[in-house]
């Protein structure tokens, strides 16, 4: 057995990691972007491979690294997890249907729930007096504070869960989250119909140069080489897969995804 995943910030990192380590304490978990992954996928059996869905899809890089290394998968036995900050849909559906295109033998599917590592909001367009600016800001500390405990919670939730999981595992009983008809048309026309973010790169991906310092820890980083530095400044080559983890990580908050400035920087290390 071994464990795959694509991670941006910690969470699937965290899950599947857990998951892999209660149902085999010999079995290890390794990026999906990593040069040694295609390798250890053929010398085993069963893969626990997790991704964080998006919009009730899997991240384009996941994807395409399933379609381009279609021939690992023939005969393999796979269980899909897929991390959710909220509503999910077919989530775990989505990259079993694409394996047993090729050949994979779908163990299940799991969904687990974890904290939203979305770190950026869009601005508002209206111009706001001081004093309503004050008090918006006592509301998001406010609601930052609730959210930690919040967080910690969702945590400690999806690692109970994790465990039930694994001891079922190893009984011969696998979760089958996301892989029914509903959870299919639920995912369709709750999200995949109207926002159609996986089925390519990301374009929306923003660096304030006035704020970018050229640290180079983005370029570092970034699981599809997608950042490079020009002029000292960080710049995109248009491959973002939207995994957020240059903007969580960016020490000048330069960087958004889909909104257009960073608010609180994920760290799944506050809520463990």
């Amino acid at each position: 057995m071994i464990g795959v995943y694509f991670s941006g910030t910690g969470n699937t990192k965290h899950c599947v990691e857990r998951l892999v380590k209660l149902i085999d304490g010999t079995a290890v978990a390794i990026p999906m972007e990593g040069d040694a992954c295609v390798s250890a996928i053929t010398k085993h059996n069963v893969i626990i491979l997790g991704y964080g869905a998006q919009n009730s899809d899997m991240p384009y890089f996941v994807r395409r690294f399933i379609m381009e290394h279609k021939s690992l998968w023939k005969g393999k036995n796979v269980l899909c997890v897929a991390v959710v900050g909220s509503y999910v849909g077919d989530g775990a559906g989505c990259g079993a249907r694409l394996l047993k295109r090729y050949g994979a033998n779908i163990l299940g599917g799991l969904h687990i729930r974890m904290p939203n590592n979305v770190c950026d909001e869009k601005e508002s367009k209206d111009d706001i007096p001081p004093e309503k600016l004050y008090l918006e800001s006592l509301k998001r500390e406010s609601e930052h504070k609730k959210l930690v405990e919040e967080n910690k919670k969702l945590v400690l939730a999806a690692d109970s869960r994790i465990a039930e999981v694994a001891k079922d595992f190893k009984q011969g009983k696998y979760p089958k989250d996301g892989l029914g008809a509903f959870a299919r048309l639920s995912g369709s026309v709750g999200h995949r119909m109207w926002k159609k973010r996986s089925k390519g790169f990301n374009k929306l991906l923003k660096i304030n140069e006035e704020l970018c310092n050229g640290c180079r820890i983005c370029t570092e980083i970034c699981p599809m080489h997608n950042l490079v530095l020009e002029d000292g400044v960080a710049s995109s080559l248009g491959k973002c897969t939207a995994c957020y983890r240059c903007a969580n990580k960016c020490p000048k908050k330069a960087i958004t995804v889909f909104g257009d400035k960073v608010t609180e920087q994920y760290k799944i290390e506050k809520y463990l």
